[in-house]
Order: C-alpha cells, then sequence, then structure tokens
C-alpha cells in the first residue's frame, strides 16, 4: 500500500490501495454509492464554516473522482482547502441495505490534460468541468443490526486494519 503522509501529519491513500487492502469493505462501499447517483459533500468555506452541496461520485480508473461545474462553490472549497467529507445518499427512509457510508479525505484538484482526458473517455461528464482525485484518510460504516439490538460501526484508515465494534443501541 502506498500511503501518502502529509505535513500536517495526516496519513493518506488512493482508492486502489484501499480496494487492494480492503476488498470486501471497498466493494461494499462501492455498491452503497451506486445505489443512487446523487450524494452529499462537505466541504469548508473560506471563513471556516461548514457547506455542504450535492455531488456525483464516480469510482473509475482504480481512483475515487468528484467533479464539478467549474465556479462552483464546493469546487472552489475544495481548491483552496481540499478537506471534504462524503456521505452515500441514505436513501428513502432507514431501510436501505449496505447501512450508511462515509468517506474523508482530501480532494486534489487535477490540471493534467491527459488525466482529464482518461477521465472524460471513461465517465463521458458534461464539459466543462473540474476533476477532483480523492486522496483518504477515513472510511466508515454504520449499519444496525436490529435484532442483536446493536449499532455496529466498521472504520478505516490508511495503514491500520478494519476497525468493527458493536454498541448496544
Amino acid at each position: 500500500m502506498s500511503l501518502l503522509m502529509r505535513h500536517d501529519g495526516a496519513v493518506t491513500t488512493s482508492w486502489h490501495d484501499f480496494e487492494t487492502a480492503q476488498p470486501a469493505f471497498a466493494e461494499t462501499v462501492t455498491t452503497r454509492f451506486a445505489a443512487f447517483r446523487h450524494h452529499v459533500l462537505a466541504t469548508l468555506r473560506a471563513d471556516g464554516a461548514p457547506r455542504t452541496s450535492g455531488i456525483e461520485t464516480n469510482f473509475k480508473l482504480g481512483e475515487l473522482w468528484l467533479g464539478s461545474m467549474p465556479g462552483a462553490r464546493k469546487a472552489d472549497d475544495l481548491r483552496r482547502d481540499p478537506r471534504f467529507a462524503l456521505s452515500a445518499n441514505p436513501g428513502p427512509g432507514t431501510g436501505m441495505g449496505g447501512g450508511d457510508v462515509r468517506i474523508a479525505g482530501f480532494a486534489r484538484w487535477v490540471d493534467d490534460p491527459a488525466t482529464m482526458a482518461r477521465f472524460a473517455d471513461a465517465v463521458s461528464p458534461p464539459e466543462p468541468f473540474d476533476l477532483f482525485r480523492v486522496e483518504l484518510t477515513e472510511v466508515v460504516r454504520t449499519t444496525v443490526d436490529e435484532a442483536a439490538g446493536e449499532i455496529i460501526l466498521t472504520t478505516w484508515r490508511p495503514g491500520h486494519p478494519a476497525l468493527r465494534v458493536q454498541r448496544r443501541s
């Protein structure tokens, strides 16, 4: 696994490395995101306040990508401060299979024409677009085992095994 250590101490890795390290967990996460087209992205405004926005995600070419229309506030936020949190669309009601899935990390703005062309060939996004490649810091899945009366939290961070915690609900 290729781990990147940032100057602020955060450890990040690519989606591909997460898939390699935790294939079953990664499959659960991609399936959960594939269930709906739109998800919720949290970014940081210039004044440090949180901003939530709708977003579409793409798991292609071994990466997790976030795309945006140029000039969108979320894109401006990410270009200024790449920290983000991403929640899969919860769907109708609370019975969505797969549980609640969240990803956190850093969104790296892509300005390389060759990378943007490969992405456009794979996804056919509306153009023009801003593109961000995700560096993961955390993946979390929360489910409920109603029969056992437990909440189950599975958390993964780069360089560590997945941790599963069960709590009485």
